[in-house]
């Protein structure tokens, strides 16, 4: 990986089968009537990115740990919401539907035999792992994902671009520094300080009271990043309304700890995997019995012959 050159796509896992278990019926089913809809749409996919997209390598990003301990230390409210059940030891239990569950263990040994590299990291995040991955990056990077959060990976100059999925991937929305601008006012290095002033409900981030999606991005426009509007507070001649100052002062204690928590680790220990896009499967044997078994049928020959192309 670390000398990785050629376009290098990497998949928000979880992110894009979620996607799929909500996007195919649940009456896609293997022979024993075991639901396989995320598995079979997550294998369109990525047959349709790579037919689409042409990367050289491709990463399946997984997460290790959905809520890092880390993260939680600092806020406790860090998708609190989304906790099924919690584990002493281990990392907590996300809640999933039913029937997506048992399909996840499906997916990664279909993953494994067609030969996708596939990296979670313990401790982090699938955002941390596409994070450090596009830091080590030397060419342009591709992140598939339906998280807006990683919209602060965008960089034009380093040729890294969001693919945020809009009706399946076929129709996907490329997230460039033009774009961000457009949409909220700032390029991808202002984006986590944007969602971190604005707070995230889906992930239990609190933001600035008072301070929403549009004062966010006028404070970023004024006073550059985050240290400039807290360096605004304290300057009575800064052009602060009384209440944004009150707030923001008033939010000292969250605004100190926040960005550790919003802005993803480029500094995750990755294992050293081949991630070139594999031509042939790498275990043949295995693919067919999971073909088989699971009834993966068409979406997993078109996938095979799209990666052999």
């Amino acid at each position: 990986m670390r000398g990785v050159t050629g376009r290098l796509m990497l998949l928000d896992t979880a992110s894009l089968y979620f996607r799929a278990y909500f996007g195919v019926p649940e009456s896609v089913k293997a022979p024993d009537g075991t639901p396989v809809n995320a598995v079979r749409g997550l294998l369109e996919f990525i047959d349709r990115l790579v037919k689409d997209h042409h990367p050289d390598e491709l990463v399946a990003c997984m997460d290790a740990d959905w809520r890092p301990q880390w993260r939680v230390d600092l806020i406790p409210s860090y998708k609190a919401h989304r906790v099924a059940e919690e584990h002493e030891a281990g990392p907590d239990e996300e809640e999933v539907p039913d029937t997506l569950s048992p399909q996840v263990p499906i997916i990664e040994a279909v993953l494994d035999a067609l030969g996708i590299a596939r990296v979670g990291v313990a401790g982090y995040e699938a955002d941390d792992v596409i994070g450090t991955f596009t830091a080590l990056a030397k060419g342009p990077v591709d992140i598939v994902t339906g998280d807006r959060d990683l919209y602060q990976l965008v960089d034009d100059e380093r040729g890294v671009r969001v693919l945020y999925p809009l009706k399946g991937v076929g129709t996907l929305q490329l997230t460039d520094e033009a774009w961000l601008r457009e949409k909220y006012g700032v390029d991808g290095r202002g984006y986590a300080d944007l969602a971190l002033l604005r707070g995230d409900p889906s992930d239990g981030l609190p933001g600035v009271p008072g301070i929403g999606e549009k004062t966010a991005a006028k404070l970023l426009a004024e006073f550059g990043d985050l240290a400039g509007i807290m360096a605004a507070v304290e300057d009575p001649k800064a052009k602060l309304t009384p209440s944004q100052r009150k707030r923001l002062d008033e939010s000292r204690p969250y605004v100190a700890v926040a960005p550790k928590v919003v802005r993803v680790a480029g500094d995750v220990p990755l294992p050293q995997v081949e991630t070139a896009l594999p031509r042939a499967p790498r275990d043949p044997e295995m693919l067919d019995a999971l073909g088989t078994r699971w009834g993966l049928g068409g979406s997993l020959r078109r996938v095979v012959a799209t990666l052999g192309a």
